[in-house]
């Protein structure tokens, strides 16, 4: 979805940089690329970044756990049980400045259940200015699809939905809604 919505905010005249992680896309070609390996390094790209931006799209799926320790060598395989402790990685949406935050923050759910519910509740506990959420516990929709639907979550009560389509359809119809709120905040601070 990332992708798809770098994309359609260039062909809206919008200046883009796109943080990704290993994917099978190619980047847009006008966007600032910013290409990383780990939660860690996107940790770090994302506060790098965030200053520079009037709006803040988070849509990464990154891991919510890593090891706890990395093998510079390969792990032999054993004939006897074997784990790998998780510890979790740092959330690169809640790090994000609360207090005069001169950019708006849209960030995304992903959800498999009580979708309204989760998306509200991380609206708030992430101090975003937008949430956009999306049912990902269909095949035929979400991570691994063309298409996806999803619900708007807005920081003042309102909600808007934008029905199943593909996604660059989706990624238009968005990027037109983010800058129309980044318009009225503006407005709203003047």
């Amino acid at each position: 979805m990332g992708y798809a919505i770098a994309g359609a905010a260039l062909a809206a005249g919008q200046e883009v940089t796109l943080i990704s992680g290993p994917v099978d896309l190619d980047p847009p070609p006008s966007a600032q690329f910013v290409s990383i390996l780990t939660s860690d390094e996107m940790y770090s790209a994302v506060h790098r970044h965030a200053r520079e931006c009037d709006v803040l799209v988070m849509c990464a799926a990154v891991a919510d756990h890593k090891p706890r320790e990395i093998s510079a060598t390969k792990i032999k395989k054993r004939n006897e049980h074997f784990a790998v402790d998780l510890v979790p990685t740092r959330d690169i949406l809640a790090s994000l400045p609360h207090k005069d935050r001169q950019f708006l923050l849209v960030g995304f759910a992903a959800e498999t259940n009580d979708i309204e519910e989760n998306a509200k509740q991380k609206l708030r506990a992430k101090n975003c200015d937008i949430i956009v959420a999306n049912d990902v516990s269909s095949e035929d929709s979400g991570m691994e699809s063309d298409e996806n639907e999803v619900t708007i979550f807005f920081s003042n009560g309102e909600k808007e939905k934008i029905s199943r389509a593909s996604k660059k359809i989706i990624a238009r119809e968005l990027v037109k809604i983010l800058i129309n709120s980044h318009e009225k905040r503006l407005t709203k601070k003047m």
